[in-house]
């Protein structure tokens, strides 16, 4: 069986798990219709569109 020779410091424990926790920055894209940032293959909020085609009905008034 397997057995570490030394005990490894936590200087190198935590570096080696340093990488794990990253974040990735959602990925924006510019909407082709108004032109205002969205979030990539999601429907723009401001003006409803998705694929050039009206998907769902933003009101002006509300």
């Amino acid at each position: 069986m397997a057995v570490p020779k030394a005990k490894t410091s936590k200087a190198r424990k935590n570096k080696r798990r340093s990488n794990v926790w990253k974040l990735t920055a959602p990925g924006f894209a510019r909407c082709p219709q108004c032109g205002e940032l969205k979030l990539a293959h999601r429907v723009c909020k401001s003006c409803g569109y998705y694929k050039g085609k009206e998907v769902i009905k933003v009101g002006e008034d509300e």
